[in-house]
């Protein structure tokens, strides 16, 4: 995964972690604007448990920072999911942090890249298993406990379409990787990630599906 903060300072190919080397992921790449600690950490933290709704837009403003690094890669075209919450979970938040993360990122990008077609697309997917919390599980337990969680409402529109995943923050890839299967197997050509944070210090595996070969993005 690459940082935008850190961008450059890694060499982008050759590195491997041991998750992707042992299961690939079915996403095509995966960025994010910083890791989650210091002051992006406490605007996270706000924005998920402290019901600050204020903050998704400085911090959507760091999600289009990191959208904007797929640009080489990515499709013009392309449709924009947040990562589901449980709907009892999301009633008693009151909201889904990564929709209304997506959405300050969407209208920032509008004038940062108008000639970018992103359009959201949040309601075809759904989380169908209502998991426990992934801060307590280890990284076995997190893939474990997300199996079956995520479920496509609108195969049609998936359908040849490459789709933009986003949520608050990365940590093991568990939850991307369960989502980006899903939307696959729905049909989806592609699937980009893009955090507003990471939880690892260095870097997070990006899969090249055309070279079968694992490769990495410095963070």
């Amino acid at each position: 995964m690459e940082g935008v903060r850190y961008a450059g300072q890694f060499p982008a190919e050759g590195l491997f972690c041991s998750p992707c080397r042992m299961v690939p992921p079915e996403f095509e790449r995966a960025v994010a604007y910083a890791v989650y600690q210091d002051e992006l950490r406490d605007m996270v933290h706000l924005l998920k448990y402290e019901r600050m709704q204020m903050m998704a837009k400085p911090l959507g403003g760091f999600l289009a920072r990191a959208i904007e690094m797929l640009e080489s890669e990515a499709g013009r075209d392309l449709l924009v999911v947040a990562v589901p919450l449980f709907p009892s979970k999301e009633r008693e938040r009151g909201y889904n942090q990564a929709v209304l993360l997506s959405d300050a990122a969407l209208a920032e990008l509008k004038r940062s890249r108008p000639e970018w077609k992103l359009q959201a697309a949040h309601r075809v997917l759904r989380r169908v298993k209502n998991t426990r919390s992934q801060f307590e599980l280890t990284p076995k337990g997190r893939r474990r406990n997300l199996v079956g969680a995520f479920a496509v409402t609108d195969r049609e529109m998936l359908a040849g379409r490459e789709v933009l995943l986003v949520d608050d923050i990365y940590t093991t890839g568990a939850t991307a990787r369960a989502c980006a299967k899903a939307l696959r197997s729905a049909g989806a050509s592609k699937v980009w990630v893009a955090t507003a944070s990471r939880a690892q210090p260095e870097m997070v595996a990006l899969w090249s599906a055309s070279s079968e070969t694992a490769v990495w993005d410095a963070g």
